[in-house]
């Protein structure tokens, strides 16, 4: 019985799920901590991380919804706070 090697220069090119699980929690803990501090910078990551998650197959399709929709609710805060203080920026 002969044990044969992989091919030089193969690569693995499917994306891991695990990859794409651990981006979904990542967009999830990132739009909820966007609602808080730096929501011009968080909310678009959560958005990108939760679109990767999905399109790469996630297993955990809920939180990379629930990041999707916190990235979102991030940057709508941003804009009703802006025009409510009439400025650029807002602070707590």
């Amino acid at each position: 019985m002969q044990l044969t090697a992989p091919a030089a220069g193969r690569t693995h090119t499917s994306p891991r799920p695990r990859d794409a699980d651990g981006m979904a929690v990542a967009s999830f803990i990132l739009g909820l901590l966007g609602l808080l501090v730096l929501n011009v910078f968080l909310g678009p990551i959560a958005i990108a991380l939760a679109a990767a998650a999905l399109w790469r197959g996630t297993a955990r399709r809920g939180r990379a919804y629930l990041g999707l929709t916190l990235g979102v609710a991030d940057l709508a805060v941003l804009l009703t706070a802006m025009e409510l203080s009439h400025t650029v920026s807002w602070s707590l």
